[in-house]
C-alpha cells in the first residue's frame, strides 16, 4: 500500500482508469480536411492544461494529472486529480492569406527589433513605465510554493455558505487504493452538509480550494484569492440605484414568476459551437458563405417593454 506520510485509512483495491481520446473533427481552409491541432498549452496561471473533448464523449475519464492525499490531521486519504472542466471553445489559427499558410510568432526585443532565442531570456516585473525589474530563476525558485502533494485541510464549512463568485476550476477526485477512506468522506461530508477547506499547489501556484461532494464523488474546487474579486462596491453609482415604481415593479416580478421554472444548463447549447462546426461542413462542401447585417432594434420605453413583454408572454 502506498502511504503519503502520516497514518492512511484503511487502503482497498486499486481504481482502475482508462485514458480516453476524443475524436478530432476536422479543419480546414477549404480545399481539405486539416487535423485539429491539440491544445497542450499549460495556462499561464499555473492551471492544468485541459485535454480536447467532444460533448459526446463528457462521460470517458481521461488520465490522472496530479496524485497525493487529502490531508486530515494525522489522516490521508490517498486519490488522483483528474480534469472536469472541458473547454470546447474554438481557437483559430492566424494564417498568411496568400498561401493559407499559419504564422509564427518570435521573440523580437522592442529597442533593437532583433529576434532573441530563449537562451538570452529573462523574466522581469514592470515597477515603472518601460523600467523593469529582473529576476533569475532561482531567485523565483525560492518563493516558489512548496509542492508536497497534499491537499491540506484546515476546517469544515457549510457547503451552502460558500459563495460561488470565488469558485474557479473544478476537479474530480478518484480514490488511489482508497476507496473505503474515500466513501467514509463522502458519506461524512454529504450527510453533514459540509465541505473541506484546504490548499494545494499546482505547478508553481497554491490555491485555496474546497472538496465537496458531487453526483456521488469527491470534487476539488480552487477558489480565487479575495483581492482577484472586485466587489460592487467599488462603482459609486450602485449605492444611488432610483427607486422602482410600483407599477413597473409589479409588471417585472410578473414577468419574473412567469418565466420561473427548474434550471438545466442543457436548455443552454452552445449555439455559438454549433454554428461554427455547421460552418465548417459549409467551407468543406465549399458552399458559399453571405453575412446578413442584423437590424438594430428599436429602443423603447421601460413601461412599453414590460408591457410588451407581459402580452408576448401571455400569447405563449
Amino acid at each position: 500500500m502506498r502511504n503519503h506520510g502520516g497514518a492512511s485509512l484503511t487502503p482497498g483495491k486499486k481504481s482502475e482508469t482508462s485514458p480516453a481520446r476524443a475524436p478530432e473533427r476536422a479543419a480546414g481552409t477549404g480545399k481539405k480536411p486539416v487535423p485539429g491541432k491539440k491544445e497542450s498549452a499549460k495556462k499561464e496561471n499555473g492551471t492544468p492544461p485541459l485535454p480536447p473533448d467532444d460533448h459526446e464523449h463528457h462521460e470517458k475519464a481521461g488520465r490522472a494529472f496530479w496524485s497525493g492525499s487529502i490531508t486530515i490531521g494525522l489522516v490521508n486519504v490517498p486519490v488522483r486529480l483528474h480534469t472536469m472542466m472541458r473547454d470546447h471553445s474554438f481557437s483559430f489559427r492566424l494564417l498568411h492569406r496568400s498561401d493559407g499558410q499559419p504564422l509564427k510568432y518570435d521573440r523580437v526585443c522592442s529597442r533593437d527589433g532583433i529576434v532573441v532565442p530563449w537562451t538570452e531570456t529573462v523574466k522581469g516585473f514592470e515597477i515603472r513605465k518601460g523600467e523593469f525589474l529582473v529576476f533569475e530563476p532561482d531567485e523565483l525558485r525560492a518563493v516558489m510554493p512548496e509542492s508536497d502533494r497534499k491537499i491540506r485541510i484546515d476546517k469544515f464549512v457549510y457547503y451552502l455558505s460558500l459563495d460561488p463568485i470565488y469558485f474557479e476550476s473544478s476537479y474530480i477526485l478518484v480514490p488511489d487504493r482508497s476507496e473505503e477512506a474515500y466513501s467514509l468522506l463522502v458519506t461524512a461530508l454529504q450527510e453533514l452538509g459540509r465541505a473541506a477547506a484546504g490548499t494545494i499547489t499546482l505547478r508553481t501556484k497554491e490555491y485555496p480550494v474546497v472538496v465537496h461532494v458531487y453526483d456521488g464523488a469527491l470534487v476539488l474546487t480552487t477558489l480565487r484569492h479575495a483581492d482577484e474579486i472586485t466587489t460592487p462596491r467599488a462603482f459609486a453609482i450602485l449605492p444611488t440605484l432610483p427607486v422602482p415604481k410600483e407599477a413597473e415593479l409589479a409588471l417585472a416580478k410578473r414577468i419574473i414568476t412567469d418565466l420561473s421554472g427548474d434550471y438545466s444548463v442543457h436548455d443552454y447549447p452552445d449555439r455559438y459551437r454549433e454554428a461554427i462546426l455547421a460552418l465548417i461542413d459549409k467551407k468543406l462542401a465549399g458552399e458559399k458563405i453571405v453575412y446578413e447585417s442584423p437590424h438594430p432594434e428599436q429602443a423603447k420605453e421601460l413601461m412599453q417593454a414590460l408591457q410588451e413583454t407581459i402580452a408576448t408572454l401571455a400569447r405563449k
